[in-house]
C-alpha cells in the first residue's frame, strides 16, 4: 500500500495536527510543514499561554482555537497536546502525527532549548512568557514536565494511533526521528510537493 506523506483533504487542503511530548520537535516540524505546503503554522502554546505565564481558561481556549481553524478551514499546522480540547483539533484534521522519539534521544534538546530560552537568545513559547531559572527548575517546570509526561504521551497517543492509524484507514503516523522515519518522511513530503 502506498501512502501518502499527507493525505489532505482530496481537495488539495492540510489541516496537519503535531502531537507528541514536550522536546520532541512538535514547532519545528510544524513550521516546516507549514512554509512547505503553505498555510499558517499554529501554536497551541501561543492561544493558551498570555503574559506572564498567566492560563487562558478553558472555555476562552476553545474559543480561541475553534475561531483560529475556522480563520483558516483550507489548512493549517497546528502544534501542541492540551487534554482539555480533546478531539476538537483532531476531527478537523486531514493528519495526525505523532512525534515519539525515545526520552533519551529529545532530553539533550529539551536542555539546550531551555537554555537558549533562559539567555533569552531564542523566544519563548508564548509572547510574555519568558522562562526563568526558579520556573525551570521547578517541580512545575518544562524539564520535570518533559520527563514525567513521557509516559502518559506514550500511552495516550499509542492508544490514539491503535484507533486511527493510517495503515488501518485512518489519519494518523507515528514518527520516531531516532529510527529515521522523519528525515524519510521529509523526503517523501518535498517528493510529494515536487510531483504536484
Amino acid at each position: 500500500m502506498n501512502i501518502p506523506p499527507l493525505l489532505g483533504d482530496g481537495q488539495g487542503n492540510y489541516r496537519v495536527r503535531i502531537v507528541g511530548n514536550s522536546g520532541t520537535g512538535k514547532s519545528t516540524l510544524s513550521a516546516y510543514i507549514a512554509t512547505k505546503i503553505n498555510v499558517p503554522h499554529i501554536s497551541l502554546d501561543a492561544l493558551f499561554w498570555e503574559p506572564g505565564w498567566t492560563m487562558a481558561s478553558n472555555d476562552e481556549f476553545k474559543e480561541r482555537v475553534t475561531a483560529t481553524m475556522t480563520e483558516y478551514s483550507k489548512g493549517w499546522v497546528i502544534d501542541g497536546n492540551y487534554n482539555v480540547l480533546g478531539t476538537l483539533i483532531s476531527d478537523h484534521a486531514t493528519d495526525v502525527i505523532w512525534l515519539d522519539p525515545p526520552l533519551w534521544f529529545y532530553l539533550p534538546r529539551i536542555l539546550w532549548r531551555t537554555l537558549l530560552r533562559l539567555l533569552k537568545m531564542t523566544p519563548p513559547c508564548a509572547e510574555g512568557c519568558n522562562e526563568t531559572l526558579g520556573n525551570v527548575l521547578s517541580a512545575d517546570g518544562i524539564i520535570w514536565w518533559c520527563i514525567s509526561n513521557h509516559g502518559h504521551c506514550k500511552r495516550k497517543f499509542g492508544e490514539m494511533l491503535a484507533r486511527s492509524s493510517i495503515e488501518k484507514g485512518g489519519n494518523m503516523r507515528r514518527l520516531n526521528e531516532r529510527d529515521g522515519d522523519l528525515t524519510m518522511w521529509k523526503a517523501e513530503l518535498e517528493k510529494m510537493l515536487r510531483t504536484h
